[in-house]
């Protein structure tokens, strides 16, 4: 057959293909995803990175992991996506073996990365889901629990999350750490951490993929970005953690320092581990993206300490409002009133006990008169005194524009913060069943303008185990979550705060329809 002929059948499959498929997915007549409106379905696939929790040998830690119960989306047809699973397993790559690799030679690493897939292939899941809306709980102890990596397909793909909770109680990380196992992403702030004698931060880096990632790791203080070379091109082996010690970049004793890690090549997912010798240690979440307006909620009502740290993204200084939203509104504290922030640099504002005794939100702003320019922020949020004391950190969220689900919240202990920093808002929250039994109960809460709604969120009926709470917003305007899961011991208020962002289990995709055009016009050029 020659070259013309084969050409000729290539166009003619191709038209046949591009016909079929235009025909099983035309829009029916009277759609009205036929005049351009794109339709939320829910997400097929969600990816969830969970670091090693401890280098402790008596850290006890609890996975608590949830898919929300519902079909995640309203344009989801009934028996659609019925199937699917949810399952963490733990890394496949050692830093004893990224070691080995670096020493080797090329063909021992490829060895490794095709024994570590067969691994992954053949290894039984650390925690996996039976059933959205019941969460699994698993626990484990000791320094050795690994990194976890996580897929979910299906049915359990939209809002899953996984709660890392760990307990150590005693040396000098001693405290409640919490944090949400995140998605793997390209760029990440931290700002609050910090360089200083006093405190151990340590940047978690794990790769989902099974490629190799390379990472640069960049500090800003003060006086702007702290030059190091150590934290350029830091390679992430496949599947695999890599923490960093902050200290080992730099000499600088910086007590207030925003961290920005991005990759070169591939994906991973960013945590900060803090531990302060002077009491408590915590994970430290990535704050929400840079902009001009930023709220951190969920300030404990018992607050004894607070400091706002916020870092410039811009190439324009930041002139900061500093509020709080409190039970009755929102005021701008004595003292306290504004925060300027010079451009590439990192600024930080005491705040005391600015609560009060009542339960509350910063929410930050440009300042009356000033020029708006982006911010990162978060807070480091201290409970107790002297040696009974323990830190946690709230960095900014955005609003729940559909649903935000967070794990692990006990019969005693937890505090759900509802933020309503413009229109007053209606919020339904639902708790699931529990991880040993139990029927899911749901709450609707009302929120005014400019408050912020601390409560003991509704139990599940009849509850054995840990459960989920999931927030959906009903009506009026924006609302930002917290929950606090406070697990005092031997008279120290440990405590951890997770914010709780928008699952984003629904995207928005175009409906396709019908357009043979595009043939003529190849055929015209």
């Amino acid at each position: 057959m020659n070259r013309t002929s084969l050409s000729l059948l290539a166009a003619a499959t191709a038209l046949a293909a591009i016909t079929g498929f235009a025909s099983m997915t035309a829009p029916a007549a009277g759609d009205p995803a036929a005049a351009g409106t794109p339709a939320r379905l829910p997400v097929e696939r969600t990816t969830q990175l969970c670091p090693a929790p401890s280098l402790s040998e008596v850290a006890e830690t609890t996975y608590t992991s949830v898919t929300p119960a519902g079909k995640g989306g309203a344009d989801r047809e009934a028996g659609e996506e019925e199937g699917g699973s949810a399952e963490l397993k733990k890394s496949t790559v050692t830093l004893a073996d990224a070691a080995d690799a670096d020493a080797g030679d090329a063909a021992q690493d490829d060895k490794k990365r095709d024994d570590a897939k067969k691994d992954a292939a053949k290894e039984k899941p650390f925690v996996a889901l039976k059933e959205p809306g019941t969460p699994v709980t698993v626990e484990a102890s000791g320094a050795e629990v690994p990194a976890l990596v996580g897929v979910a397909t299906g049915r359990f793909a939209p809002g899953w999350t996984t709660q890392q909770t760990t307990a150590v109680s005693v040396g000098d990380a001693r405290g409640l750490l919490g944090m949400t196992c995140t998605a793997p992403d390209t760029d990440f702030w931290f700002p609050g951490a910090s360089t200083e004698r006093s405190r151990q931060d340590y940047v978690h880096l794990t790769n989902p993929d099974d490629t190799v990632a390379v990472v640069d790791i960049e500090l800003y203080g003060k006086d702007g970005v702290i030059k190091s070379e150590a934290g350029e091109g830091i390679p992430v082996p496949a599947r695999s953690t890599v923490p960093v010690l902050l200290s080992t970049l730099t000499t600088e004793d910086a007590p207030n320092v925003t961290v920005h890690v991005t990759t070169r090549t591939g994906r991973v997912g960013a945590a900060v581990r803090a531990e302060d010798s002077a009491g408590g240690s915590d994970w430290l979440a990535a704050a929400s993206d840079a902009g001009n307006r930023q709220v951190m909620p969920g300030i404990p009502a018992d607050a004894t300490d607070v400091r706002l740290v916020a870092f410039a993204t811009g190439d324009g200084d930041a002139d900061l409002k500093v509020q709080l939203a409190g039970a009755d509104g929102t005021i701008t504290p004595a003292g306290y009133e504004t925060l300027h922030v010079k451009s590439r640099m990192t600024a930080a504002l005491d705040l005391s006990d600015i609560t009060k005794n009542e339960a509350g939100s910063l929410i930050v702003s440009p300042a009356e008169g000033s020029r708006p320019a982006p911010v990162v922020a978060a807070l480091r949020v201290v409970r107790g005194k002297g040696d009974k004391r323990e830190i946690a950190f709230i960095p900014a969220t955005g609003p729940i524009a559909s649903r935000a689900t967070v794990a692990d919240n006990r019969a005693k202990g937890s505090t759900l913060y509802l933020t309503a920093p413009g229109d007053a808002a209606k919020v339904k929250v639902t708790a699931s069943a529990g991880s040993g039994g139990g029927e899911a109960k749901v709450e609707t809460y009302s929120v005014k303008a400019g408050t912020t709604l601390g409560v003991q969120p509704p139990l599940p009926t009849g509850l054995k185990g840990s459960y989920a709470l999931t927030v959906e917003p009903e009506s009026g305007g924006p609302v930002h979550a917290a929950r606090m899961l406070a697990l005092p011991e031997d008279g120290i208020p440990m405590f951890t705060v997770q914010t709780l962002p928008d699952d984003r289990g629904t995207v928005s995709v175009p409906k396709a329809r019908e357009d043979l055009s595009i043939l003529d016009n190849g055929k015209q050029r």
